[in-house]
């Protein structure tokens, strides 16, 4: 038994507040976004063996694939790949009958569709409906994640990949914003409101984290802490190449050490929010958190 000054709608003794849908960040951060949505009937993604098999018939087509990473193979280490075709010339591609055979299916498939929009993709059939390609290294996070992790997985991902739209990617991330994102504190805001699926959490863009309360202003020594305790989290994920995020995650089997240096990072990013208070609990996390985002929204409004 607690006793509370006030119980809200997230079940958290702080401000009634409502968290509502925001196109833009609260706070002055990196702005997320949405991921690649082909819109391609599968006929632009192939397994390792489909694209093995297709480049016995058609080689040339070799520097067409990139990796094609959604949240499953994010999560479980599975790998697939995709045609990238937007930046293709006619000319190469009229050299490749393969291709053009997929390029054709894909232009019938849209064709066919009783969406009038994926209607008029079929006049752009080398295209992706939403395309969100960045060239260089960015974050990413996977919309949808088991609810019996501690931590949700979130990584870098190198240019080359091409990320599906089961992903949310920040393209101007730092490692300091890495830190953040995968620290307690924003694990325990998103758990508080973001949606679900079936009973696992839906990260959004809209919800989640354009209304995330950040630290104010913290010095760069509170930042490089962050980004020491950030990349402990990345060089010890790396020493078990063997094992996959999802197994990482597990609290059944998530390694010690793991365990260890998030712990270190969950230290130094409250450090940033409030030095003088431990938060023992998700709820001194949350009842500070709301009382943030009131005062953000606050100063916010007045701005406008």
């Amino acid at each position: 038994r607690h006793e509370v000054k006030n119980i809200n709608p997230y079940l958290v003794d702080a401000p009634n507040i409502v968290i509502t849908s925001r196109r833009q960040p609260l706070c002055e951060i990196p702005e997320i976004g949405i991921c690649n949505k082909p819109i391609d009937g599968g006929y632009y993604i192939f397994t390792d063996e489909e694209k093995r098999e297709f480049l016995k018939i058609e080689p040339e087509a070799k520097n067409l694939f990139r990796e094609y990473l959604g949240a499953r193979e994010f999560l479980n280490g599975d790998r697939r790949w995709i045609l990238w075709l937007g930046e293709t010339s006619p000319s190469v591609l009229k050299s490749l009958p393969n291709v053009l055979d997929r390029i054709n299916k894909v232009k019938k498939y849209r064709h066919a569709s009783k969406s009038k929009l994926t209607n008029e993709l079929a006049q752009k059939p080398t295209r992706f409906h939403v395309e969100n390609i960045p060239t260089y290294t960015y974050v990413v996070i996977p919309e949808t994640s088991s609810e019996r992790r501690y931590y949700i997985p979130i990584g870098f991902v190198g240019k080359n990949v091409v990320t599906s739209n089961s992903m949310k990617i920040v393209p101007n991330a730092t490692l300091y914003h890495f830190g953040v994102l995968e620290s307690m504190m924003h694990m325990a805001w998103m758990r508080a409101v973001c949606g679900r699926f079936e009973s696992r959490y839906r990260y959004s863009k809209d919800i989640v984290y354009n209304n995330f309360p950040w630290p104010d202003n913290p010095s760069s020594e509170k930042v490089e802490k962050i980004e020491k305790a950030a990349g402990d989290i990345l060089t010890i994920r790396a020493k078990y190449h063997d094992s996959t995020l999802a197994d990482l995650y597990d609290p059944l089997t998530m390694p010690a050490d793991l365990l260890k240096a998030h712990q270190k990072l969950d230290k130094a990013v409250d450090n940033c929010y409030n030095a003088r208070m431990k938060f023992a609990t998700e709820a001194d996390r949350l009842e500070y958190l709301f009382e943030k985002y009131e005062e953000l929204v606050q100063k916010h409004n007045k701005n406008i």
